[in-house]
C-alpha cells in the first residue's frame, strides 16, 4: 500500500520545521551575542558596536520569528531591538537581560 499523499498544509509545515532546524545553530549565536550584550548592559560595559549589532540581530529575529509560529518571540526580539536602539542604559540594563531570557524561554532554548 503507498504512502498517503501528504496535504499543502503537512509539506509546508515539514519545510518549515526543516528550515528551522538547519538555522538552529546561527540561531543559538544570534541569542548567545544578545545574551552577551544584556550581560554588558546590565554590568555597564556595553560597547555602542556591541550595542548596534544586538540591535541588529534582534531586528533580523523580530522579522522571522514569526514566520516559525513564534509571535511572542517576535515581539520580544522587537522590544530588543528597540532598547538596544535607545541607547539608553537604565532602561538596558534593567529590562535587557529579561527580555533575552524570555525570548530563549519562548523560542524553548535556554
Amino acid at each position: 500500500m503507498p504512502a498517503p499523499e501528504l496535504s499543502a498544509a503537512e509539506k509546508t509545515a515539514s519545510l518549515i520545521h526543516a528550515l528551522w532546524e538547519r538555522n538552529l545553530p546561527q540561531l543559538r549565536e544570534r541569542l548567545d551575542l544578545l545574551d552577551q550584550a544584556a550581560a554588558q548592559a546590565k554590568t555597564g560595559t556595553l560597547g555602542d558596536d556591541t550595542r548596534i549589532e544586538a540591535a541588529a540581530i534582534a531586528h533580523k529575529l523580530a522579522g522571522s520569528l514569526g514566520m516559525f509560529g513564534y509571535k511572542d518571540g517576535t515581539t520580544i526580539a522587537r522590544d530588543l531591538e528597540i532598547l538596544f536602539n535607545e541607547a539608553k542604559a537604565s532602561n538596558m540594563a534593567a529590562q535587557a537581560p529579561t527580555l533575552t531570557t524570555n525570548l530563549r524561554t519562548t523560542l524553548s532554548l535556554n
